[in-house]
């Protein structure tokens, strides 16, 4: 089998990969619906790859995977990786968790970080009203994840929250702001910390994504100040998002400094970037994006490493599309017992789960689970006709054999 050809269509928001090859079989790859201007990333690696056996899924990447990066760029790789080894499962008439060493549980973990309501405001009260809603919904998520501070409009709202450089453009995605944070912020956090445990309890678990952005003596105060609250993790509080850097003996003096578990891993292209965090114990937990990492079997290959340091595994995907989520259904049904949950990534567009052929029937995530996905492949398809007429013209092209 070879490759005869490598698509890129961005559908909605999302750019989709297709490889098709000369027997008739294709696959897909979804980057995240916050990264439209990757087609001509993905497009660069076309003449690499034809010609190649995509069943060869490692042979491939070694000829691209040097050409990635951390997020936004390592998504172009790592949509393509899933690309490949949907072709090889469909080749071997099996789902893709198969071949990469088959499913240790038939359904898996996911918690709530994509679906969302607009919160009234940034007080105590509006947070408590959300993860009050958040906690209602009928797929009875056993956990829930919220922005606050840097990963907040918090840091705009608050009067003088932090001392540090203000975005003139915050609303760009990946713009940063960061310094030492005010009294006044600190204390508002606290409060609302404090606001949504008081709605959890311990029927829902809450974890927080904070920045990046934090320095480290703030970080500290504040996973000691919040250690009564039994939080799952802080997440990004030092680097993360878009930040091209780790900073690992950085993350390893706050952890070592307090017991409310520290999480980071969202932006980090290729297991190489992990090594330091992993073997100096830097971080309780790491979450690192299949969409990002380089791809799932990059992912694999991190979440063994961990488990071997007591490190635990949560995998980032809010974005991924529904695509993406079948990536995250094929690896997380092989991880170890690090593994606690991936973040669900919901249809970024409602007429998503009209054109995805393959999702479960009726609702997706049942008492926090999803079931695994059976059809060869990652399990899931694009209707071609149904999906036409969000095709630019450019890609009138796309789903053609």
């Amino acid at each position: 089998m070879k490759i005869t050809d490598l698509r890129c269509a961005v559908i909605g928001r999302h750019p989709i990969v297709r490889i098709v090859t000369d027997e008739g079989l294709y696959g897909l790859g979804e980057v995240e619906f916050t990264k439209p201007y990757l087609k001509p990333f993905v497009l660069h690696f076309k003449e690499a790859l034809i010609g190649e056996d995509p069943t060869d899924v490692e042979r491939c990447m070694l000829k691209i995977r040097q050409r990635g990066s951390f997020k936004p760029y390592g998504a172009a790789v790592s949509a393509i990786e899933h690309a490949l080894w949907d072709i090889a499962g469909k080749a071997a008439n099996v789902p893709v968790y198969k071949l990469l060493g088959g499913k240790v549980r038939d359904k898996v973990r996911v918690y709530n970080g994509s679906i969302r309501q607009k919160r009234t405001g940034d007080r105590p009260e509006d947070y408590a009203a959300d993860v009050k809603w958040m906690m209602e919904r009928p797929e009875n998520f056993f956990m829930v994840k919220q922005g606050i501070s840097f990963h907040s409009n918090m840091k705009d709202t608050i009067p003088d929250f932090h001392y540090g450089i203000t975005q003139t453009k915050s609303g760009y995605h990946g713009a940063m702001d960061q310094g030492q944070i005010s009294e006044r912020g600190f204390n508002h956090m606290l409060d609302c910390v404090a606001a949504k445990k008081e709605v959890l309890g311990d029927r829902v678990s809450l974890a927080l994504d904070c920045g990046p952005g934090w320095m480290l003596p703030d970080a500290i105060r504040f996973a000691r100040a919040v250690e009564k609250y039994n939080l799952m993790w802080l997440e990004d509080m030092l680097t993360g998002d878009y930040t091209p850097w780790v900073n690992p003996q950085i993350y390893r003096e706050l952890t070592t400094s307090t017991s409310t578990p520290i999480h980071t891993g969202e932006q980090i292209y290729l297991r190489n970037n992990f090594n330091e965090l992993i073997e100096t114990q830097a971080v309780n937990v790491v979450g690192p994006d299949p969409g990002d990492i380089g791809g799932i079997a990059e992912l694999k290959w991190v979440a063994e490493h961990a488990q071997l340091h007591s490190i635990l595994m949560a995998p980032h995907g809010t974005a991924n599309g529904l695509l993406g989520l079948g990536a995250l259904i094929n690896v997380c049904a092989t991880l170890p017992a690090n593994y606690i949950a991936f973040e669900y990534p919901s249809a970024s567009d409602p007429w998503w789960e009209d054109i995805v052929i393959g999702l479960p029937e009726g609702r997706i995530v049942r008492d926090s689970h999803i079931d695994l996905l059976e059809a060869p492949g990652l399990g899931l398809d694009i209707d071609p006709e149904g999906a036409r007429k969000y095709l630019a013209e450019e890609d009138t092209g796309f789903f053609d054999p």
